[in-house]
């Protein structure tokens, strides 16, 4: 987990950061809201936020039940969620949330690594996973992503999120058609690209991307491109981007 100093150390390195994304750029601050039962590290982290210029934290709570009742009023772009909450986990909390706020981005922020944890959050819509111990660049950078389209995560987790797919898959399921179109924009958004990217790679429109995506959310029954990711790539037995799937094995078929 981070420290005070950890945080302080970096400010100057945050704020140079901030300062040329801003001068660049007439993006407002991004709302981050906090919910985290530790009250030192929600000081800490509110201390961070406070001093890191392109970011604004709205509120932050000490439990699912407080995160239900103070979100949707401060109305956060990102939120930075514990998944060890007391009564309500973390989970349980981002699965009301994105019921609520679908377009809300939430990236847990935990001590635990185990894949069922990383699976389970990311399953309940989480856009990002990233462990306590990371620096307070890394969880800014994070932010900026996830507000972006990003699929914020350590290179740690992004490992055992892919060894967790790579398990033996138990019992049929029922096979999924999607469009060529729909899995070239599959393909290009495991391989972390941006809608805006996706767009210029394609040479379609924003809109269109956006369109694609929500048809294959419905189509493969996830909220959130982390999940329609993972499920691709799962479905692709694991293989990395660019490399050929198995007939036999993948459960996404063309048309």
């Amino acid at each position: 987990m981070f420290s005070l100093g950890d945080i302080s150390d970096n400010t100057k390195l945050v704020q140079a950061k901030s300062n040329v994304a801003r001068s660049n750029s007439a993006t407002p601050d991004i709302k981050v809201a906090l919910v985290e039962d530790s009250e030192q590290l929600r000081r800490q982290l509110k201390h961070m936020l406070g001093r890191a210029l392109g970011v604004k934290c709205v509120c932050d709570c000490g439990s699912a039940e407080e995160a239900f009742r103070k979100i949707p009023a401060a109305a956060p772009d990102v939120v930075l969620m514990d998944v060890n909450l007391p009564g309500i986990s973390g989970i349980g909390c981002t699965a009301k949330l994105k019921q609520q706020m679908p377009a809300l981005q939430v990236i847990m922020l935990t001590v635990y690594e185990d894949g069922d944890n990383i699976f389970n959050a990311l399953k309940a819509g989480a856009c990002g996973y990233l462990l306590k111990r990371s620096s307070s660049t890394e969880i800014l950078d994070a932010l900026m992503s996830a507000r972006q389209g990003g699929v914020p995560m350590t290179g740690e987790i992004a490992r055992k999120v892919i060894k967790t797919f790579q398990s033996p898959i138990a019992g049929p399921e029922e096979p999924v058609t999607l469009s060529t179109r729909e899995q070239e924009i599959l393909e290009l958004l495991s391989q972390g690209l941006l809608n805006k990217e996706i767009a210029d790679r394609l040479s379609i429109s924003y809109h269109t991307v956006k369109v694609h995506l929500k048809h294959v959310y419905d189509k493969l029954h996830v909220r959130s491109r982390a999940e329609a990711m993972l499920k691709f790539m799962g479905d692709k037995g694991g293989t990395t981007a660019g490399s050929e799937p198995s007939a036999s094995n993948s459960k996404i078929r063309s048309r």
